[in-house]
């Protein structure tokens, strides 16, 4: 077990902006508490800095999310209790978030020998915030390391200036701009999502500039390597199950560089005995796209994960699905469940798509999903079983179907000029 699994966080339930949120252990976290995004800013704040909001007290802690919503769209995360492990959980919020705000109020005692351990990093910003005006106090909280005193009730604007401080003080290796997470996921097994996802990411690989990940989530019987014609020692699970050390580098010798050049994170080849907790799968998220441009992940029709921050920092969600009744039937349930009306991050792909064939009428497809088809995939079962047989992405060709997924890689990065294809033999190599 690794020393994350070993810190124990308390649970709870909150509601924010009328939305229920379970909150989960730091280990970090069983069931780690998703971002929030406040709706507007007046403030000079940086919109990509992360917030991490410690407290017991679910009032206050509540109260310092609304001061920050009312300054600032950034991503807040709130965690119910001190930790455990405190230098272990330092280390930790140190490399996630950019600002660390720590309620003193229900036990100073533990919360200032967290404030000295997170101070003590360096990188990130700590902040504290009490009703106790008692200068000693405020000498202690600042000796500890903590740059910002925010009294309580706290101001929106003595918040904001605080975050606009703290975003001066924010190293460049911080500030820069995280890659495109870009989840695929199926409305049922079968539609084709790992098909999908592999030509997507080797079509983004082709463009300028444009470093491409492909992360196979479909855990545990994923096969997007077979897809792309590929073999890997490592996998995933390689990946989620060292995740007190995964970094850049750790991670880089898990990958296998397809010849077209796309990076693979390739599901296990023997079913694993291994349910990785969420805050694993964010680890390995946050280091992706830290060194990639565009991380695309498949996630099959796994109904865990939605909710959890896969999707709330998703770019893009494309839900793959066909236009037969059960297809149609599970894409409208998942959308209702999971998606608000008019989320601009959902995009539908119909797959296998007949406009000429007596199926379901187009209406009536719009309507069971309750919104557009923003694409739709032609069928052509000869060529996806010649892409399987010979393990190359179909997007490689000038069929009508690769056509169509390079329409959908270049509206990821519409400012790039189309690349020439890269055509050659399908290879690997590890750690390339």
């Amino acid at each position: 077990m690794s020393t994350l699994q070993k810190t124990n966080y308390e649970s709870s339930t909150h509601k924010h902006a009328g939305q229920s949120t379970s909150w989960g252990p730091l280990n970090f976290d069983e069931n780690p508490s998703p971002y929030l995004v406040p709706q507007s800013s007046e403030f000079p704040v940086p919109e990509d800095m992360t917030v991490a909001l410690i407290g017991p007290d679910e009032k206050r802690r509540a109260a310092a999310v609304r001061a920050i919503a009312d300054c600032a769209v950034i991503a807040v995360r709130e965690f119910p209790s001190y930790p455990t492990d405190r230098e272990d959980a330092a280390r930790l919020l140190e490399q996630q978030f950019d600002v660390i705000i720590i309620d003193l109020d229900s036990d100073p005692e533990p919360a200032l020998e967290l404030v000295e351990s997170i101070g003590g990093q360096g990188a990130s910003t700590v902040m504290v915030y009490s009703a106790n005006p008692d200068p000693e106090l405020l000498v202690r909280c600042m000796r500890a390391g903590a740059r910002e005193f925010l009294a309580v009730p706290v101001a929106p604007v003595a918040m904001a200036e605080a975050l606009v401080r703290a975003a001066a003080r924010r190293p460049a290796a911080r500030a820069r701009k995280t890659g495109k997470l870009l989840v695929f996921m199926g409305a049922k097994g079968g539609v084709g999502v790992t098909s999908v996802a592999c030509n997507f990411a080797v079509a983004l690989a082709q463009e300028p500039d444009q470093k491409t990940l492909l992360i196979d989530l479909d855990l545990p019987l994923g096969d997007a390597a077979l897809n792309l014609g590929i073999v890997s020692e490592f996998s995933t699970v390689n990946a989620l199950q060292a995740v007190d050390r995964l970094d850049a580098a750790f991670l880089s010798k898990l990958l296998v560089k397809h010849s077209s050049g796309v990076y693979v994170l390739a599901a296990p080849g023997k079913f694993p005995h291994f349910d990785p907790p969420v805050e694993a799968i964010e680890k390995l998220l946050l280091v992706a796209r830290q060194e990639f441009d565009n991380v695309v992940v498949d996630v099959g029709s796994r109904l865990d994960l939605p909710g959890t921050a896969l999707f709330s920092e998703a770019s893009k969600i494309y839900l793959v699905t066909q236009a037969g009744i059960p297809e149609l039937r599970n894409a409208n349930r998942l959308i209702n469940q999971f998606f608000s009306a008019g989320n601009p991050k959902l995009e539908i792909v119909l797959n296998r798509h007949e406009s000429r064939t007596l199926g379901v009428a187009e209406e009536h497809i719009t309507k069971a999903l309750t919104r557009p088809v923003q694409w739709k995939i032609p069928n052509d079962h000869a060529l996806v079983r010649k892409m399987q047989i010979n393990a190359t992405p179909l997007v490689l060709g000038d069929s009508t179907m690769a056509k169509l997924i390079r329409q959908m890689a270049q509206a990821i990065t519409p400012q790039q000029p189309t690349a020439p294809l890269k055509k050659g033999k399908k290879g690997f190599s590890l750690f390339g």
